[in-house]
């Protein structure tokens, strides 16, 4: 593209702080934007900048500075990230991320889109929205001009916390009385003569009558966008501001479907009831309107499937499924001792194995209900956001050597109980009471169970319920990288039971991570080897054995092997504990990146509750340039690892892992925060040495991470393949002493 003749804008090539100014994007009644260099990370932002006649009015700058603050703590992979505020000459500036694409509203262009597409972005915007709104942050500014596309057809959210400066910066120069009220407009879209006016267009009726307003306003915004994204028409229009007014306080749009015929009921139905006028007859939550977005598409998707199969409208046999299809939420842990929190979480994951064995019933994956998990949510609105038929809940509450367990099957549409029941019962009798469960819930669905799934229905990994216990808080430990607790805690598990194959492959496990960690002592793999090799003797095709023979070979630096082996262990669990997470290790040492990111889906979504399965996959979608995607997966981790440390705020290693995160999203305090807490508290663990200096090296403070790669070498970290691909070690490519530290 050939450069203007014309005159540059006078900020291009001046440095802002550490932000060198490269080109203007673009500018308006809020502002000038630019796009510019980060010289300390070595990454593009987007630099925003206020008009200078808003830091006259200091109390509308100190809200505004508010509300931007509150929008900069968003972090959701569907709203623009705001990096810092800051402040140059006394003049106010907003870092955001740098995005590639273009608008909503370029993208509409007076056109009707299409309807899949339509659903796909609208699912993705009513996500963001909620994720706001759950933060009590109302976006007020909801239109087209708001919204961005990327080049991979994710939908971003902008200006969250902009549109209440917007209105009172123009008070007293565009001001409209409006039932009584004044209420001013932002310019930006509509056109009247010697006047540009904008936002009016898309402001909901209590928002045009200068009430007091809620989240509900944005609901009506998103209808009006909605509107326009079907038809290519903007819902209510008019030569002047006064004729917009009426349209939002008593007109009706023309249908969506008399003027695009392409458009379903279904949507036509959505977006009248998000323009509902009375905002109690609207819909009251974006999770409302979300789930009915979701449900109309998979409506498309499975009739779809249904009529390339059959060329017929009869149901396949996924509808079917549907009919029986249940989400099971975590147990609430009523027990007085919150650590019983790892009991809880593995006896709910049990009950959704067992319940996954029954072919004719759908059943949502562990990592799908993570984002419930001690939420105060209902079980119709669960089953509503997940299009799940029924939903199944309960209690536990652990007392000594007793259990009660409260467990209920509720149907989504009804919010009708079909099953319930209570058990007291000794922990010796937990197995059995999965298992009554698994079976209810199959009668329940009048679902007959073959003698194939009752007898996986029936089989256990061990029949001694303290044994059970132990190996829970074991697996538990290893996902901390707690190594010597766990292993702890499986020895305990096979001296009570000797029989209990995946406890010692539990053992295999931590020895092949301790050996990785602490010092390549030949004495682990050996260690390692007989664990692995006692709990193939008692079951030669048990998955967990094949995930611990996987990284016994990563350990050695097999990766070929340990690929082979985690890959055998899902075709016979495909929701495996540690199988991903091993596989796409090994792949990343290799330097197979491609290989791992096709993984990455499929990896989420069996293991997605394991915070550690996040991250070689990111890692891979990194060096392979896919940004989108590792921002989309790393907002998923971050948010599980934040869930993680509210119920375990002593698991060191997800905090070390929040400190990457938080330091590769640009929240430099926060990273470095996390990290010197995790330091603190295991200071000699090479893992989280490591991880340590990979916060700073994401955070481009190069010699505080080399500091801490040695310290992390000496206390014996010493997977070399990995450092060496770790992208947030990337700005020590070249360094003499990171190559002496890790030599190829």
């Amino acid at each position: 593209m050939l450069g203007s003749e014309g005159p540059q804008p006078p900020m291009i090539g001046q440095v802002v702080a550490h932000y060198r100014i490269l080109e203007q994007l673009g500018g308006g009644g809020m502002g000038v934007v630019y796009k510019a260099e980060d010289s300390k990370l070595g990454r593009h932002v987007a630099l925003k900048f206020l008009p200078p006649d808003s830091t006259k009015d200091a109390p509308t700058l100190e809200r505004f500075l508010r509300e931007a603050r509150a929008a900069a703590a968003l972090n959701h992979p569907n709203i623009c990230i705001v990096h810092e505020i800051g402040e140059q000459d006394r003049q106010p500036f907003i870092v955001m991320e740098y995005l590639e694409g273009e608008t909503l509203k370029n993208l509409i262009g007076g056109k009707p889109m299409k309807i899949d597409r339509i659903i796909d972005l609208a699912i993705q915007i009513a996500d963001a929205l909620e994720a706001a709104h759950t933060k009590g942050i109302t976006h007020r500014d909801v239109k087209p001009a708001n919204i961005f596309v990327t080049k991979s057809g994710q939908a971003k959210v902008l200006d969250f916390g902009l549109a209440k400066l917007a209105l009172a910066r123009l008070q007293g120069n565009d001001t409209i009385v409006a039932a009584g009220r004044n209420t001013t407009i932002f310019q930006d879209n509509l056109t009247s003569p010697g006047t540009a006016m904008g936002t009016i267009s898309y402001m909901s009726p209590e928002q045009a009558r200068g009430e007091d307003l809620d989240a509900r306003a944005d609901l009506f915004s998103f209808g009006v966008v909605l509107y326009e994204m079907a038809t290519g028409k903007q819902a209510f229009e008019g030569g002047t501001s006064a004729v917009v007014f009426d349209g939002i306080l008593h007109g009706t749009p023309i249908s969506p479907l008399s003027l695009n015929p392409e458009v379903p009921p279904q949507l036509e139905n959505i977006i009248s009831k998000a323009m509902e006028k009375d905002r109690d007859l609207r819909y009251q939550s974006c999770g409302e309107i979300r789930a009915d977005l979701k449900r109309l598409k998979r409506d498309r998707d499975s009739g779809g499937r249904a009529a390339a199969a059959k060329g017929t409208s009869g149901a396949s046999e996924e509808q079917r499924r549907m009919e029986k299809s249940v989400a099971v939420l975590y147990f609430e842990n009523l027990s007085s001792a919150k650590e019983d929190e790892y009991f809880r979480d593995g006896m709910t994951e049990d009950i959704i194995t067992e319940l996954a064995n029954i072919k004719d019933l759908k059943v949502f994956p562990r990592p799908a209900m993570l984002g419930y998990r001690d939420k105060p949510v209902t079980a119709p609105q669960v089953g509503q956001e997940l299009n799940a038929s029924y939903v199944l809940g309960g209690s536990l509450r652990r007392s000594g050597n007793r259990l009660r367990i409260t467990a209920q099957l509720v149907e989504t549409h009804s919010g009708h109980t079909l099953w319930a029941q209570r058990y007291d019962r000794e922990m010796a009798d937990v197995f059995e009471v999965q298992d009554e469960i698994a079976r209810s819930i199959a009668q329940a669905f009048r679902i007959n169970l073959t003698p194939q799934e009752e007898k996986k229905i029936a089989r256990k990994l061990t029949e001694n319920s303290l044994a059970y216990d132990y190996f829970l808080r074991g697996r538990s430990y290893t996902r901390r990288e707690s190594l010597e607790f766990a292993l702890q805690m499986f020895e305990q598990a096979v001296k009570l039971d000797p029989a209990f194959g995946s406890a010692y492959a539990g053992i295999a496990n931590a020895c092949g991570m301790y050996f990785e960690y602490h010092g390549r002592g030949p004495e682990w793999i050996e260690r390692a080897e007989t664990a692995c090799k006692r709990a193939l003797e008692l079951d030669p095709q048990l998955p967990d054995a094949l995930v611990a023979q996987a990284r016994i070979c990563f350990a050695q630096e097999k990766h070929d092997e340990a690929v082979r082996y985690a890959m055998n262990a899902i075709e016979r669990k495909p929701d495996c504990e540690g199988a991903y997470n091993v596989m796409g290790r090994a792949l990343f040492s290799a330097g197979k990146f491609k290989e791992a990111a096709e993984l990455t889906e499929r990896a989420i979504e069996a293991n997605g509750d394991d915070y550690n399965v996040y991250v070689p996959y990111t890692n891979a979608l990194e060096r392979l340039g896919r940004f989108d995607e590792v921002q989309k997966y790393r907002h998923l981790e971050m948010n599980i690892l934040e869930r993680q440390l509210e119920t375990v705020p002593e698991d060191v290693r997800a905090r070390v892992l929040l400190a990457a995160d938080y330091a590769n999203l640009g929240r430099a305090e926060d990273a470095i925060r996390q990290a010197e807490m995790a330091s603190a508290l295991r200071p000699n663990d090479s893992s989280v040495l490591y991880n340590v200096a990979c916060t700073y090296g994401a955070l481009g403070k190069k010699a505080e991470s080399i500091a801490v790669l040695r310290r992390a070498k000496e206390a014996g970290y010493s997977n070399n393949d990995w450092a060496r691909q770790d992208p947030d070690l990337v700005c020590l490519h070249g360094d003499a002493e990171f190559d002496s530290l890790f030599p190829a």
